[in-house]
């Protein structure tokens, strides 16, 4: 495989875990919190409603878990083409 190949390879693949990522991010924020909010208030947490709990707690738990999910796999990533810095 050429350098270019490879260079393809990574760039593919990590724009695949960045349109994914924000994907589920999306539908986190916006979609639990906004379009499916009144579906998820049958859902209680805590005696909060989900829909209400995704907008003003959960999507914030979910965005932290998108970085570190992010973060594991870019090393991963990075240690597989031999681009990793430690």
């Amino acid at each position: 495989m050429s350098t270019l190949e490879k260079r393809r390879l990574y760039w593919t693949t990590n724009l695949r875990i960045v349109l994914g990522l924000l994907a589920l991010w999306f539908l986190a924020s916006y979609g639990a919190a906004i379009l499916f909010a009144d579906e998820l208030d049958a859902i209680r947490i805590g005696g909060f409603k989900l829909g209400f709990w995704m907008g003003q707690q959960g999507s914030i738990v979910i965005f932290l878990l998108i970085v570190i999910t992010y973060i594991f796999l870019m090393n991963r990533l990075d240690r597989e083409h031999d681009v990793h810095e430690d």
